[in-house]
This record gives structure tokens, C-alpha cells and sequence, in this order.
């Protein structure tokens, strides 16, 4: 029984994929409009973040979206795919879960969980 379960949620998973990346593409918004100096400013200033994230997690679509509206140029890093990645997110976030924002500032790194509260940061941080 427990076999049965396990390939009926690969299933759905292979099913849903697509349209959770079908549906993100068709409905990201367009970026926020800055002077050439600002955007400059801000992709600096995004240069100090990284995203761990799965490409077909309802969660880091949430937060991708949110970075697309900003115009924010942050690095995604695929914690799925990635064992590099992984492991990183694993060693320095504690746990391999999923959107979760690295924040560097200087000599201390922030490991930031939680959709809304990375939404929160951006727009307080970049708006």
C-alpha cells in the first residue's frame, strides 16, 4: 500500500509541475520601473542574497514572483537538483526547507525561512 501512495503522489507531482510553471509564467508581474542609478543601486545591493528554492514549490513561486515585481536580480539557487546547494542550505539554514532567503551582511549571514516574511523583507528592503 505504502508503494502504491508513493507513486500516485510522483504522479501528481509530474502532473502539476508544468502548470505550477505554466501558471508562474503567465502570471508574474511586470518589474518595477527604476532609473538606470537605482537599478544599479539595487542589483549591488542583491548581490549579498541568494534564494534556495525548487523550481515547482507553490512557495518559491510566491517568492519569485515577488522578485520579478521588484525587479530584484537575486541569485535562485536550485536546492533540488543541487547537492552543492543542498548542502549549503542544509549546513548554514539548518534544515533543507524551501524558500529560504541567505542574507549577507559583512561577516554575518541571515538565513531567512517563511514566504511571507521573505516578501516582507523585499518590499521593506527594495520598495
Amino acid at each position: 500500500m505504502r508503494i502504491i501512495i508513493r507513486y500516485f503522489f510522483r504522479g501528481l507531482r509530474l502532473v502539476l509541475t508544468p502548470i505550477v510553471l505554466l501558471v508562474e509564467k503567465l502570471t508574474t508581474p511586470k518589474g518595477k520601473e527604476r532609473s538606470e542609478q537605482e537599478q544599479k543601486q539595487v542589483d549591488e545591493a542583491c548581490k549579498s542574497l541568494a534564494l534556495y528554492q525548487f523550481a515547482a514549490c507553490p512557495f518559491c513561486v510566491k517568492v519569485r514572483k515577488e522578485i520579478a515585481r521588484l525587479n530584484l536580480n537575486i541569485e535562485l539557487r536550485d536546492a533540488k537538483n543541487n547537492d552543492e546547494h543542498r548542502d549549503a542550505l542544509l549546513n548554514g539554514g539548518g534544515r533543507v526547507k524551501v524558500p529560504c532567503l541567505r542574507i549577507e551582511e559583512g561577516d554575518k549571514v541571515q538565513w531567512m525561512y517563511e514566504s511571507d516574511d521573505i516578501n516582507q523583507y523585499l518590499e521593506q528592503r527594495f520598495a
